[in-house]
């Protein structure tokens, strides 16, 4: 089943064009990873897959449900109630963690569930401790942001996307603010959560885990796809701009 879709979507911020026609479909179970230059429309394109950015023109759907249709050579956004409904189908790691600082690392996680899910409390609180202990922070549920590294923050961070039950989880740059030893923590959740078939979309500039992680991989550059197919294909490409990439990283 295809559990994103998104045709044709462009964007631009003023003068600068920064998505030139997108198209992007992902099925159940895969994982996908976008790689590419700073600049070249990654992360942008994750902000409009998850609704946090509108798109000038194109089409998103989730699991056959449009979010935003083209009518009369426009892109149309659903009423809000239809696209609270969809938000529902993914979740999404930023960065920088967001988590809430004058909350416990418990709170962070079951508020959303408990509040906007209306979900049954103890029930929450059941699975949140379930999900503390796969990403090996048992210990730390009644903690703050500020007492907790980098890594076990970027673990609370999906600890508490999951909580949401998503369809598709996005990760846009999920270890960009961490150092190496932290880096490779986050990334063994990820791949543990890649081997139980979960359906994700991961920005990143960690080559070596976008080759062994992904079922296919995304090069952009300058707003296009430049190359797009399974691991293999895309970094034993011949594309210049993708040599001269994997060149300047030294990979």
């Amino acid at each position: 089943m295809v559990y994103l879709e998104m045709n044709d979507v462009k964007k631009s911020f003023g003068e600068l064009e920064v998505l030139k026609g997108i198209s992007l479909k992902v099925n159940e179970g895969e994982v996908v990873s976008i790689i590419g230059p700073s600049g070249s429309g990654k992360s942008t394109l994750l902000r409009i897959a998850t609704l946090l950015e509108t798109m000038d023109y194109g089409d998103l759907s989730y699991m056959g449900e449009k979010a935003v249709s083209i009518v009369d050579g426009k892109s149309i956004y659903e009423k809000p109630a239809k696209l609270r409904e969809i938000k529902k189908v993914f979740g999404l790691v930023f960065q920088n963690f967001n988590l809430f600082p004058h909350k416990s690392v418990m709170q962070n996680i079951i508020d959303a569930p408990v509040y906007a899910q209306k979900r049954n409390k103890q029930e929450v609180i059941a699975e949140a401790k379930e999900l503390l202990e796969k990403m090996g922070l048992s210990d730390k549920a009644d903690y703050y942001p500020c007492q907790l590294s980098g890594g076990q923050q970027q673990r609370v961070a999906i600890a508490r996307a999951l909580a949401l039950n998503p369809k598709v989880l996005f990760f846009d740059e999920p270890t960009s603010a961490l150092d190496p030893e932290l880096t490779g923590e986050v990334l063994k959740v990820i791949k543990s959560l890649a081997e139980l078939k979960m359906t994700m979309v991961i920005v990143t500039h960690e080559m070596s885990f976008a080759k062994n992680i992904s079922d296919r991989v995304i090069f952009m550059d300058k707003g296009v796809i430049a190359v797009e197919g399974t691991p293999t294909q895309v970094f034993d490409s011949d594309n210049t701009r993708m040599l001269e990439f994997l060149g300047k990283l030294n990979y």
